[in-house]
C-alpha cells in the first residue's frame, strides 16, 4: 500500500496516535498469520518433510470407504516397485519407497450428468516409509497419520508413534505389508 493513500485517512483521523494505529492496523491487520508449515511435523522418526513434493507423485490407487475418498500416491522408487510386480507374495520392497494417501470427506457432484462423488473437505494426509535402517522393529516400515484441522489450516500428528500402522499391515505381511496393489491403467 502506498503511504500517499494513506494522506486522506491520516488528516480524517487528526490524533496523530490515531493515525498511528490506524496505519498499524492498515499494514497488519488485513495481514492473515502466517501458515503452518507442515513440513516442520514429525512422528517419533518419522517427518513429514521426508515427503516434500507429494503433491506432484504419480497416482498409484483410489477407495472410497463409508466416510472418506482417498488417493494414494506414490515417489519415483515405489513405482518402479510396482512396475517390478510388486506387492507381491515373498517379495520385498527396497528401501526409499514411500506412499502417501490422501483423505477427503466425500460429496455428490450436483451438476455431472451422472451420479458421481468427488473429494469434499481434506481431512488427513498419511504417510508409509520403507527404512530398514531406521525402522528395523517393523521390517523397515514405518507409518503416520496427520490430521488436517479446516478451522486453523493445520496438520497435527495423530497418536504419539509411527508405527501405529504396522499392526493393522500385518495382515499382508507376505506382500511385504503392502495393501494397494498398482491396477492396471
Amino acid at each position: 500500500m502506498s503511504h500517499y493513500s494513506l494522506i486522506p485517512v491520516l488528516k480524517f483521523l487528526g490524533s496523530p496516535t490515531l493515525a498511528r494505529v490506524a496505519v498499524l492496523f492498515v499494514m497488519f491487520g488485513g495481514v492473515a498469520i502466517a501458515a503452518q508449515d507442515r513440513y516442520t511435523l514429525k512422528l517419533g522418526k518419522l517427518e513429514f518433510a521426508d515427503f516434500r513434493g507429494y503433491e506432484d507423485w504419480k497416482n498409484v490407487a483410489v477407495s472410497q470407504t463409508k466416510k472418506q475418498m482417498k488417493v494414494i500416491v506414490a515417489n519415483d522408487v515405489m513405482m518402479e516397485a510396482y512396475k517390478q510386480g510388486l506387492p507381491a507374495k515373498g517379495k520385498v520392497f527396497p528401501d526409499g519407497v514411500k506412499i502417501v494417501k490422501i483423505e477427503w470427506s466425500f460429496k455428490r457432484n450436483k451438476v455431472a450428468p451422472y451420479f458421481v462423488n468427488v473429494p469434499d473437505a481434506l481431512q488427513a494426509v498419511d504417510v508409509i516409509e520403507k527404512d530398514t535402517k531406521r525402522f528395523p522393529d517393523t521390517h523397515g516400515w514405518a507409518y503416520a497419520n496427520f490430521l488436517y484441522d479446516a478451522a486453523s489450516d493445520t496438520f497435527k500428528p495423530e497418536g504419539t508413534e509411527p508405527n501405529c500402522g504396522y499392526a493393522c499391515h500385518t495382515v499382508v505381511a507376505d506382500q511385504d505389508y503392502i495393501y494397494t496393489r498398482y491396477p492396471k491403467h
